[in-house]
């Protein structure tokens, strides 16, 4: 009888200093989704159209409140200028926040949520590439919407975004935000669920769980009232993560059983007398969960 072992964590956990391996491999895979991303880039005529239908089924299910929202805090400069900074800031401390702490205190856990969110990367950059999507800041005047990057004050440069005569965004425009038309799904709340699920088994207070749920719901009502997001953008950030999840335990799944298979083979090739359990050996084997845990 073979002792139980536990699924294992990152392999970076068993190298010294591996979390530099995982932080060097974190930061490469995020620069080349960032480039990725902007050369996504679709066509306006396409992006204000996709709009259209996103405001259209708003409007049918009854979630069309953007303008609504925004219009009820526009006039409070300070207000704007901090949803702006946490636009820009928060969404991206956060999940390296968890991350670490998940690789510290749950490094099993950690691949799992590491995965989902390299899959929801992978994701999100498909979604971009076939649905270029105009966020409600650059829809037309008549839609009423503000471009609170460019009139409010926040950490980066407050460019407003002008079109050039063949409907594209200028130059400058681009250096400063990218792929302008990046908005479903939208990753801000997308990430930010996936932070409170990270670490949910982390949480013992229930003052803590509270604020990490809300968490999420500061972002939802961020990229609505900055304008950067429309409502349906964010059900597309919950969808790539369902979908980022599964993938991940897929993932998971797949190689466990190829370690089951490999131990097996391994274990039959084995002598008869080696695979004899001898008295101290079971001892360790009786012990082993209580050193995996």
């Amino acid at each position: 009888m073979t002792a139980p072992t536990s699924a294992p964590g990152p392999i970076s956990r068993r190298i010294r200093h591996g979390w530099i391996a995982e932080l060097i491999a974190g930061a490469a895979i995020f620069l080349v989704y960032d480039k990725l991303r902007d050369e996504a880039a679709g066509v306006s005529a396409d992006a204000y159209r996709h709009a259209q239908q996103v405001v259209d089924a708003e409007k049918f299910l009854g979630l069309y409140h953007e303008h609504s929202l925004q219009h009820a805090f526009i006039h409070l400069d300070w207000f704007m200028a901090f949803w702006n900074i946490w636009y820009g800031t928060i969404h991206f401390v956060m999940p390296v926040v968890v991350l670490v702490w998940l690789y510290r205190k749950l490094p099993i856990r950690y691949v799992r949520w590491r995965n989902t969110m390299v899959l929801m990367l992978g994701v999100s950059l498909v979604a971009f590439w076939a649905y270029p999507l105009m966020p409600p800041r650059l829809m037309p005047a008549h839609y009423g919407f503000v471009d609170t990057a460019a009139a409010f004050f926040n950490f980066g440069p407050q460019v407003r975004v002008h079109l050039l005569p063949n409907g594209q965004p200028s130059a400058a425009a681009l250096r400063t935000y990218g792929n302008l038309f990046a908005a479903m799904p939208s990753l801000h709340v997308g990430w930010s669920t996936w932070c409170v699920l990270a670490v949910w088994p982390l949480l013992r207070r229930p003052w803590a769980k509270v604020l990490w749920v809300l968490y999420p719901v500061s972002i939802f009502f961020c990229i609505v009232v900055t304008a950067n997001h429309w409502i349906l953008d964010a059900v597309g950030g919950w969808v790539v993560l369902a979908v980022a999840y599964l993938g991940a335990v897929a993932i998971e799944r797949t190689l466990s059983r190829w370690r089951s298979r490999s131990e097996s083979a391994a274990a039959s090739a084995l002598p008869p007398a080696a695979q004899e359990v001898s008295p101290d050996s079971g001892r360790g084997a009786r012990t082993a969960p209580d050193r995996a845990g």
